[in-house]
């Protein structure tokens, strides 16, 4: 029963982005890769970027979770690409929830884990180039969070 209800939880646009994912995919040469997830509630985000003087030309990602999971990682990529380094670190996860048509309060830990996949994938450009990330990573714990 519970299932028949569950996609009326969800806006138009997380639906949309839910079946029809942007971005989805692998870059092989990618500037930077970042991973988050949690065993316990199951969803794993995997985000590649391609940066170019200090723009993402492109983002790609790899999630398995939930519906909210793919929707959130498909719009964050949508936000990135094409902004500067220094405007996607200002992308939040109420951003990306906001861009969907909001989410439910038991999924908004989602958008979380896509603002932290994308944290993930610029520390590890900054690293790969030498360099020490010029912001704090964001890591929460997403235990608890059934789906």
């Amino acid at each position: 029963m519970a299932r028949e209800k569950e996609p009326g939880l969800y806006s138009e646009k997380v639906m949309d982005h839910f079946m029809h994912p942007r971005n989805c995919g692998e870059i092989p040469d990618a500037s930077g890769i970042g991973t988050v997830g949690n065993p316990i509630c199951g969803d794993v985000m995997k985000m590649f970027l391609k940066i170019e003087n200090n723009v993402i030309v492109d983002v790609k990602f790899k999630t398995f979770g939930c519906g909210a999971a793919v929707a959130t990682s498909s719009m964050v990529t949508e936000m990135v690409k094409g902004k500067t380094i220094e405007e996607a670190l200002r992308i939040s996860n109420k951003a990306v929830a906001e861009a969907l048509g909001g989410l439910p309060p038991v999924k908004m830990h989602c958008s979380v884990l896509a603002e932290e996949a994308l944290r993930s994938a610029l520390s590890d450009y900054y690293r790969r180039q030498g360099k020490e990330p010029p912001f704090e990573e964001k890591s929460s714990n997403h235990e608890g969070h059934a789906h």
